[in-house]
């Protein structure tokens, strides 16, 4: 099986054991859940459209390893169109879901360690590089998701993994045997860690000699013995536990992270892609980063679309469409959303082969889309709300809309355009809400600043990517100095 359906998808979740706990207790169909089905909804749309003849080109691929159709969720990219590609897919996601589709980290992890552990082989004479390829041909001939567990929990930021005073506070190797390590520790903030099949492990920093332990890379089920999740929470989540769906916003799609357990788990050999090569975790996360960074020009503008969209739907229900200041906010979020997709796109068509053969973003490109990400959406979001009015923070619930006795006067007094039924008013305000304010928020606005590293992290990149002696050749060129 090459392709899964979203049917197949859901079905293969169902086969996996998954320990997942949500507000203090193990959740057993954790799948039909009605706080976590909105993030399996959003994965399950990367498997539909990879079916539909209008996204077939962008959402599937040709493998490298086998020369079968797959989905571009599990591809190794080949060029800079295959780049450019991936970035327009998860425009398309974002524009389909208005959340955090999850997939987009499996991906760029995939693409990381095929790249590392190349490198990593060709400088140590190890083989991680042929392991890697098998764990990947078994993962596109499936189509499964594999989340990219990289976060620590980090316990004490001033101190380096080996110098915590909780060892775990890192995951690291506590064990090993000739037939593989065992591991203890955490990988925090995942996402779509529990909607996943796999998790593939990476560092999640430069380490040193004395870390070896920490050095180390793996894919392991999610149903491994010694491994559970715990179920991260959103603002206003519980109300998708309420009667009704007029007051969440976004019906039917959400994003999710959780805080993944190891437990003293054991990984076998053959899926163990880096083990004490310290020499190599900056190299690894630097080149995840520049893969991730340039992928939030994708979803990030894909889900501002939709912003979009509402902040003009409401304009237009509250008869100010035509006013020039909302037509002015409405064209400058159209402009910030468009900087974001320029600046993916952009790190994507001037990619590079790398010496495994796959290519990379420009890293300098992709960490100015990124950082672009942790400020325009906070604008895109604070001129929806200014195009929505401050209903958005007093509208009633859905039991006072649809309530026998009062029903009536919400209804009324809270209608827009008279032939535009205040129903239509509601939800969109409550879409408006929940992107920019509920659960939404965490993938437009907390997600956009740490999503992939934190602001500083990029300008790190940028400066140290800069050739800043070019530029200064270049100003005394034209001053005369040269």
């Amino acid at each position: 099986m090459a392709l899964k359906t979203k049917d197949d998808y859901l079905k293969s979740l169902g086969k996996l054991g998954t320990k997942v706990f949500l507000f203090g207790d193990q959740i057993k169909d954790w799948i039909s859940h009605p706080v976590i089905r909105p993030s399996i909804n959003s994965i399950a749309m990367t498997y539909e459209l990879a079916h539909e003849v209008d996204y077939r080109d962008l959402f599937t691929a040709t493998s490298h390893l086998t020369g079968k159709v797959i989905n571009r969720f599990t591809h190794i990219q080949q060029s800079p169109d295959d780049l450019k590609k991936k970035v327009k897919m998860l425009r398309v996601m974002g524009q389909k879901t208005a959340s955090c589709f999850q997939r987009c980290a499996g991906l760029d992890a995939l693409n990381t360690m095929s790249a590392v552990t190349y490198e990593v082989d060709k400088a140590m004479g190890t083989k991680y590089h042929q392991r890697f390829n098998t764990f990947l041909e078994y993962m596109q001939g499936e189509d499964l998701v594999c989340s990219a567990a990289m976060t620590d929990p980090k316990g004490d930021r001033s101190l380096s993994p080996s110098k915590q005073k909780r060892p775990d506070q890192y995951l690291r190797i506590v064990k090993e045997s000739k037939n593989g390590i065992v591991v203890r520790g955490a990988k925090a903030h995942i996402t779509g860690a529990v909607n996943s099949h796999e998790a593939l492990v990476m560092p999640t920093r430069a380490m040193g000699a004395e870390e070896k332990d920490y050095a180390i890379s793996f894919a392991v089920p999610n149903d491994t013995k010694g491994m559970f999740f715990i179920y991260g929470r959103q603002p206003s989540d519980t109300r998708r536990l309420e009667t009704g769906s007029m007051d969440i916003g976004n019906i039917n799609f959400g994003g999710q992270e959780a805080l993944i357990i190891f437990d003293n788990v054991f990984v076998p050999c053959e899926r163990v892609f880096l083990k004490g090569e310290y020499q190599f975790c900056r190299r690894l996360v630097e080149q995840f980063a520049a893969f991730h960074r340039a992928s939030y020009g994708g979803c990030k503008s894909g889900v501002a679309d939709v912003l979009v969209g509402a902040a003009t739907l409401i304009a237009e229900i509250q008869g100010t469409r035509t006013a020039s200041h909302v037509r002015d906010k409405l064209v400058e979020m159209t402009h910030l959303t468009e900087t974001l997709y320029a600046a993916g796109i952009a790190s994507s068509a001037e990619g590079h082969e790398l010496p495994s053969g796959s290519y990379a973003v420009n890293s300098l490109l992709a960490n100015v889309c990124k950082l672009h990400v942790t400020r325009l959406p906070f604008e895109i979001v604070r001129l929806a709300q200014d195009v929505a009015g401050g209903i958005l923070g007093t509208l009633p619930s859905e039991r006072e809309f649809k309530h026998p006795e009062v029903g009536r006067y919400v209804q009324k007094y809270l209608e827009g355009v008279a032939d535009i039924p205040s129903e239509v008013r509601f939800r969109i305000i409550r879409l408006i809400e929940s992107m920019t304010l509920g659960t939404g928020a965490v993938c437009l606005l907390v997600e956009s600043i740490h999503g992939a590293g934190s602001p500083q992290t990029q300008r790190i990149i940028i400066e140290r990517e800069t050739d800043w002696e070019f530029k200064k050749k270049l100003a005394k060129r034209i001053a005369g100095l040269d």
